[in-house]
Parts: C-alpha cells; sequence; structure tokens
C-alpha cells in the first residue's frame, strides 16, 4: 500500500507538472545561463515548485537541478531526487527530446520513478514491487540476447564530439538523442532497445530513469560496473549504462577500453 501511494504521489507531480508546461512554448521561451553553462527557463522553475509541492512529506529529502542543495537530505531515508526539465537546451531550441524526471530514493537505491515526455505524449511510471506502465499499460524492456540490429540511444552531444566514432563498425544502430532521462524511459518502455553516456551525469539526470529500466525487468550499471547509488554528498555519477540484463556482457565488450580503467 505504501508504494502505491507513492506511485499515486508520482502520477500526481507529473500531472500537474504537465499543465504548468502548458503555459511555455519550446522554442519560444526566453532563459538565461547558469554558472556552470546551463541553460534555465521559468519553465523550470514552475515544474520544479510544482514537484516541491506534491512530492515530499515530513522526513523526507530533495534533490533537484532547481534547488539550492540541502545537506539535510543525507540524513534521510528516503529521498524525491528530480530534474524538472531535463533537456533544457533541447526545451529552449524547439527539439522535442525534453522530459519531467522523478525517482524516489530509498536508503540510495532508485525504487520507484516516473518521467513526462509531452512532446510524445508518454507518461512511464514504475517501481520496484510493481513494475512500469506506459501511459497505464503494462510495459518491460525487450528481451535481447544480442547486439545485432539493436536500437541504441546515444548522447546527441557526445555523437557531436566523436566520442561515438568507437562504434562505427559494430553491429547495433546508433540514434543521437537528447536528455538522458528520455532515453532511458524509452529503454524502460521497451521503445529503445539501450543506451549510455561515456560522461558524468548529475544523479537529478538519471535516477528516474534508473528506476523505471530496472522496474522494467532491465539492468543499470556505472562505468565502474556497480548499481548507481543515490543520495551521495556529490550528486554525481560516472556513465551509465542501462540495456536489458543479457546485452550487458556484449555491450561491456563494446565499450572495451573506455571503461576498462575506470571499472578497476
Amino acid at each position: 500500500m505504501a508504494r502505491a501511494e507513492d506511485l499515486e504521489r508520482i502520477e500526481t507531480a507529473l500531472a500537474n507538472a504537465g499543465v504548468a508546461l502548458q503555459a511555455f512554448t519550446p522554442g519560444e521561451i526566453a532563459h538565461r545561463i547558469k554558472d556552470r553553462g546551463d541553460p534555465v527557463t521559468e519553465a523550470d522553475h514552475a515544474v520544479n515548485d510544482v514537484l516541491l509541492e506534491v512530492l515530499p512529506r515530513d522526513g523526507e529529502g530533495w534533490l533537484s537541478e532547481e534547488t539550492a542543495d540541502d545537506a539535510g537530505r543525507l540524513d534521510c531515508r528516503r529521498v524525491w531526487v528530480v530534474d524538472p526539465v531535463d533537456g533544457t537546451r533541447e526545451f529552449v531550441d524547439g527539439i522535442p527530446e525534453w522530459c519531467v524526471s522523478v525517482a524516489l530514493v530509498e536508503d540510495g537505491a532508485a525504487v520507484a520513478g516516473g518521467i513526462l515526455v509531452p512532446s510524445r505524449g508518454l507518461t512511464v511510471v514504475g517501481a520496484l514491487e510493481t513494475g512500469v506502465r506506459v501511459n497505464g499499460e503494462s510495459a518491460a524492456v525487450r528481451p535481447l540476447q544480442r547486439l545485432d540490429g539493436v536500437r541504441v540511444l546515444a548522447s546527441r552531444s557526445e555523437v557531436r564530439r566523436g566520442e561515438w566514432n568507437r562504434f562505427e563498425a559494430a553491429p547495433f544502430d546508433v540514434e543521437p538523442m537528447g536528455s538522458v532521462a528520455l532515453k532511458l524511459a524509452l529503454v524502460a518502455a521497451g521503445l529503445a532497445d539501450a543506451t549510455w553516456t561515456l560522461v558524468p551525469k548529475h544523479e537529478w539526470d538519471v535516477a528516474g530513469g534508473t528506476a523505471l529500466v530496472l522496474a522494467a525487468g532491465g539492468e543499470v550499471r556505472t562505468l565502474q560496473g556497480a548499481r548507481p547509488r543515490f543520495n551521495l554528498p556529490r550528486p554525481k555519477l560516472s556513465g551509465l549504462v542501462a540495456a536489458p540484463a543479457r546485452l550487458m556482457a556484449p555491450i561491456w565488450a563494446q565499450l572495451g577500453d573506455a571503461v576498462e580503467s575506470l571499472r578497476h
């Protein structure tokens, strides 16, 4: 029953976020650049306020890209980790590759999550105990065992920098896309096969998607090969790999030297 209430909160938060976003038009919205060079808009702040109002209860922590970090979260067993708009750069440019990402972390593990993708009309919600639902229908990662013909979602910026050139002769198909949370949601929904990133990501970028992929029967690992942990003092992880469990071994073989030094 407790998990059902958590999922109800997530669904309500995402629905309210969708309403808040109706006041903004992707590609036609002012933005400013934050200290670390990322854009932020009034939509980011509006959605952050909606999520903050609905999600945390007394004794629960909060970690958001758009809220000043409160170290008190480190003393909380349950922490909400959110990105009000993952893919703000795409949102500003009018590219339909952005989403709202929510995760519930318990004792460092991502146990439930939800991702709203307005441009695709998708709401993906799930928990380890319940599995994943896409727009109310049950979903799961694809039951794949080989990389031949697999659809791998790649970071658009990593592809642009040439970091995926090493996979030009690989047997899988690479599709560049913005928003790592979106990519993880599509894998969890069975709408794509795998995704990975070769650069560090903040917890709010990947916690929601991690919860969904795990709930959908997939695997998620850091580049060190460990299952990711969240609510860390420095909320940033090394690159991430998400895929059906039986694809993990052939994926590691493809990654090779790119990650070997990080896994030991």
